[in-house]
């Protein structure tokens, strides 16, 4: 189907490049509901395995379109209002839901729900040129929207949380960095590249045990730590039964590279 973003596959690695350079890639009504509708046909997807997001221009993505979406939403009653908010926050959830990592290769502002949707990544390379903004409380709006105020505390603690969504501020690159807000950060020319490099490390690797990976560290959220000792014994029992795990041990003794099959 047509996207209102740049869609491209290639050698496992499925690269979704929001591409409105004149507006800061702001999102549209449009690219929320594909992205909702990508991410879920993305899990039974066999020729992705890796998901790249990035942004066209000089911005990752500055969130919602403000004529677009704002301006347009003023003119509707709750029940749109609430059908809009649920659209967007199961953009997340899927996002979360999908067993393959994605990774947030942050090239500008990542700002309101363009900064959401990298922290609803599983991994984050950030140019040097990269700042970030969760500006929600600054436009009269809670700060706790699409999935942030479950997410972010948990990717910077709480603290940083309620300075991040009750400020609303901008911070620099070094900033989010310091604040465990962005995994690594590169020269600006070499962002795709390095973004590339880690998508293709993970497509080679054994896919089962990375979904499972994810899998996991979600369910654990929810977990007590007898309940997370236990939910791992069970899941490494079958992965140590995996086709991948015996390619690994038989690679091993050949002295050679395993070749995974993702089984």
């Amino acid at each position: 189907m047509p996207y209102d973003f740049l869609y491209d596959i290639r050698d496992g690695i499925a690269t979704i490049t929001f591409n409105r350079p004149e507006v800061m890639n702001a999102l549209t009504f449009e690219v929320y509901a594909q992205l909702e509708r990508l991410f879920e046909d993305l899990r039974t997807d066999d020729a992705v395995r890796v998901v790249l997001l990035t942004g066209a221009g000089d911005a990752f993505c500055s969130g919602g379109d403000v004529h677009a979406i704002i301006g347009e939403l003023l003119k509707r009653d709750l029940r749109a209002h609430l059908d809009f908010t649920r659209m967007t926050g199961a953009v997340v959830r899927n996002m979360r839901q999908l067993d393959k990592p994605i990774i947030a290769a942050l090239n500008g502002m990542t700002a309101g729900a363009g900064a959401v949707l990298a922290l609803a990544s599983d991994l984050r390379i950030a140019s040097e040129r990269a700042r970030f903004a969760f500006l929600f409380t600054k436009v009269g709006l809670t700060g706790a929207d699409m999935g942030a105020g479950f997410l972010l505390p948990r990717v910077v603690g709480l603290g940083r949380a309620f300075e991040l969504l009750l400020l609303g501020d901008t911070i620099d690159i070094a900033t989010a960095e310091r604040y465990g807000l962005v995994n690594r950060v590169v020269a600006h020319e070499t962002l795709l590249d390095g973004a590339r490099e880690w998508a293709a490390r993970l497509a080679a690797g054994p896919a089962q045990a990375i979904a499972v990976t994810k899998r996991m560290l979600n369910a654990e959220l929810a977990m007590d730590l007898t309940a997370a000792i236990e939910a791992e014994a069970q899941a490494q029992a079958l992965l140590l039964l995996g086709e991948d795990h015996r390619r690994f041990y038989e690679a091993f003794t050949a002295k050679q590279k395993p070749e995974f099959t993702g089984r």
